[in-house]
């Protein structure tokens, strides 16, 4: 016999009667439950009844004082509207005071002297069928337009000499009653709900916008009038299976309704047969540990198979002895068949663990590049920054010397002028590699651009070298600067020109890629763009700083090792990267990925003409560095305008808002204080529109993204700097004629 069918048969024989206990007990425990939580919510709706009961009390004691009031008696009614007001406005309702014809003299809620509406006929109904000595709570009601929401009254007898001469009410919104439902902080899904004599629903705590004015159903308006207290079973008026528990307000005809719904009052009883139901589980586990005793005597076999297991575990040869019964052989073959194919899986899973191993260490090593790389482009940034300055003041200083120097001076000039040209290349090619450039960022139709620059890139090439292009089709846009783009490729064709002196082939692939997560590269769609050479190829020394700024193998004057650092510090300005893969002899392949992009292609305009004359305006020239700042007034000075100076951002902002007025701002982007130049600019283009601003930028971590700004690159020329700010101030002219 089966394991299996002997425990089974014990099993049953320990689960009938601990099955049949369990059912017992959850009935009885469930139908006390059901008992308990009745009880619970009557005396809830007896509490609810007796609060209003104090409110209601409460109201009176103020009705009754009031009936005793001395301007009353006396005929001063004036003073007692006054009186009567300073009451009403503490509690929230209005003082009324009405003769035994019906007709009010005085009301609250209206001004003293105002001609006032009769007695409601809720109350002149109430007095007709109660008599004059009656205290008398209304049902709810509207009263006459303008004076409030839903309504219900108080209304208490006036006596002199033990005659009933008036009437004091005291007239509430049902929304008063509604705080004190909402204050007694019922269970959640319980809804509490007061009714007047007639059945209609005066206040609720939930949704009483929706059901306040309403009657409530007539099987429950008939058990209500019928009992004092009780419940109902039913529909809610929101649809819902519920039970109303009811209880009458004593002294009044009005009654409180608690309705829970049958989900929420049969909750406990759940709980509590959950409970039982637990119980009978102990039971049957209680069953269950008597099957284990049994089927200890069968435990043999199955230490053979726990000692087979341990084998298994050590790698060893799992071989478990034939014990007779069906289940045990079964499993003891297949823990031999397991051992065998575990034993494989141990080898694989060991080399797997060495190429991870290996994939790590090449992750680490790309990671430090990328790190040194950043730091060297902080750095080079830096230097270009202040590099910068010195040739912006040279350039301004040679070309305001060049206007005032004769003939055979001019030569000279010219040739520290084109000193000053290669050192701006130079510096340029500095900022692409510390990623720090202004980009003129354009989203172009990638295949046909490389196609348009195919001439440039052959132009570059000796007749011994093969240029190929293999485009892929419809190759995703991107938005790059062109010229940066085809500056970096062209710096690669030069390299790889370079390293084939005896020519060679030359391969310009291009291709979509979707990139997973690498650690130099965010995943996401990329166009890879790849120049590969059959040349020489770099050593792992060279290969190690062939991305360094000024690093190169050539020889003196044959480059400036600043062809792969800019291909570079353009990838990644542009949110892409460069990879480098070589091999002594192999040839090298140079990979830049750029991001796809996903706006509209831009298509070329040309740039914006200005046709007023120069030095057509008053401009605040804003730079910290003092010898820039000193040689540009002087040269803009000499092209016609007129020049004001500032140090810093704050300073100019500062000017501008004392009112000096100025036709247009030219300023730095990196100076001390508290605001840069993009800054200021913004705050010029915010507040004082009809001024037009020109941002020269030799270095800056921010792109200049504010509108009707230009951008002057620096260095920049006299003549480069007064076309800026004539086209700008034509701009802000015609902007302001418009």
């Amino acid at each position: 016999m089966r394991i299996r069918s002997r425990l089974l048969l014990l099993v049953s024989a320990a689960l009938v009667p601990a099955l049949l206990v369990s059912a017992l007990g959850v009935a009885y425990i469930y139908r006390e439950e059901q008992n308990f939580s009745r009880a619970s919510v009557i005396e809830a709706s007896r509490a609810l009844a007796l609060a209003f009961e104090r409110d209601m009390g409460r109201r009176l004691e103020i009705l009754r004082t009031l009936s005793v009031a001395p301007t009353l008696h006396s005929g001063e009614l004036q003073r007692f509207y006054s009186f009567a007001a300073a009451v009403a406005s503490e509690t929230g309702g209005a003082i009324i005071l009405s003769n035994l014809e019906g007709r009010q003299i005085a009301n609250t809620r209206l001004a003293f002297g105002t001609p006032l509406p009769p007695m409601l006929p809720v109350e002149r109904e109430a007095r007709a069928r109660l008599g004059n000595e009656a205290t008398i709570v209304s049902e709810l009601y509207l009263p006459p337009r303008g004076l409030g929401p839903y309504s219900f009254a108080v209304q208490f007898p006036v006596r002199n000499d033990g005659k009933v001469v008036a009437f004091l009410t005291m007239a509430s919104f049902a929304s008063e009653i509604q705080q004190l439902l909402v204050a007694q902080r019922l269970p959640a899904g319980w809804n509490a709900t007061l009714v007047d004599r007639r059945g209609i629903i005066v206040a609720r705590s939930v949704e009483a916008g929706t059901y306040v004015g309403k009657p409530v159903r007539d099987e429950l308006r008939e058990a209500m009038a019928a009992r004092t207290e009780g419940f109902y079973e039913g529909t809610s008026l929101g649809g819902v299976r519920a039970t109303a528990f009811f209880s009458r307000v004593p002294g009044t005809d009005w009654s409180v309704l608690i309705g829970v719904p049958q989900d929420a009052l049969s909750g406990p009883s759940t709980r509590a047969a959950t409970l039982m139901a637990a119980l009978g589980l102990l039971v049957l586990a209680v069953s269950l540990a008597a099957a284990w005793l049994v089927a200890r005597r069968i435990a043999r076999p199955v230490e053979s198979l726990r000692q087979a297991a341990h084998a298994l575990g050590a790698g060893q040869p799992a071989r478990v002895p034939a014990s007779g019964t069906d289940e045990l052989d079964a499993v003891g073959e297949a823990m031999g068949a397991a051992s065998e194919r575990m034993r494989g899986a141990t080898a694989e899973l060991e080399r797997r663990v060495a190429e991870a191993v290996a994939s790590y260490e090449q992750s680490q090593r790309a990671l430090m590049q990328a790190q040194k790389l950043e730091a060297l482009g902080r750095l080079t940034g830096g230097i270009a920054h202040d590099f910068n300055n010195v040739l912006q003041t040279l350039s301004a200083g040679l070309e305001t010397l060049k206007l005032r120097a004769a003939d055979e001076q001019r030569t000279m000039l010219l040739r520290c002028q084109r000193a000053v040209t290669r050192g701006t290349e130079l510096a340029r090619q500095l900022m692409a590699f510390g990623r720090v450039q202004e980009l003129r960022a354009q989203t172009i139709e990638t295949g046909a651009r490389l196609a348009e620059a195919r001439h440039l890139f052959s132009g570059a090439l000796p007749a011994d070298i093969r240029l190929d292009f293999d485009l892929e089709s419809q190759l995703w846009p991107v938005r790059v600067d062109p010229s940066q783009l085809e500056l970096a490729l062209l710096n690669l064709v030069i390299n790889a020109r370079d390293a084939m002196p005896n020519g060679g082939d030359l391969m310009l692939r291009a291709r979509n890629e979707v990139v997973a997560a690498r650690t130099d590269l965010e995943p996401g769609e990329y166009v890879v763009l790849e120049v590969s050479d059959s040349g020489e190829g770099m050593s792992e020394e060279v290969m190690a700083r062939a991305l360094d700024p000024f690093y190169t193998t050539k020889g003196v004057g044959k480059g400036s090792g600043m062809g792969l650092p800019q291909a570079y510090g353009f990838a990644r300005q542009n949110g892409g990267t460069l990879t480098l893969d070589s091999r002594r002899g192999h040839g090298a392949a140079v990979r830049i990925y750029l991001p796809r992009s996903h706006e509209q292609i831009d298509e070329a305009s040309p740039g914006p003409q200005s046709a007023l004359p120069a030095g057509a305006g008053r401009v605040l020239l804003v730079e910290d560095d003092d010898e820039v700042r000193d040689t540009v007034s002087v040269a803009l000075r000499a092209a016609g305008f007129g020049i004001d100076s500032a140090r810093t951002a704050d300073e100019a902002l500062a000017r501008l808002r004392a009112g000096e007025r100025y036709d247009a701002v030219f300023t730095d982007v990196v100076m001390p204080g508290a605001l840069s130049g993009i800054e200021l600019a913004q705050e010029i283009r915010r507040r004082y529109p009809h001024v037009g601003v020109v941002v020269a930028t030799g270095y800056s971590d921010r792109a200049i993204q504010v509108e009707g700004v230009r951008a002057l690159p620096k260095p920049y020329t006299v003549q480069q700097a007064v076309d800026a700010l004539n086209v700008c101030l034509g701009t802000v002219r015609i902007d302001s004629s418009a």
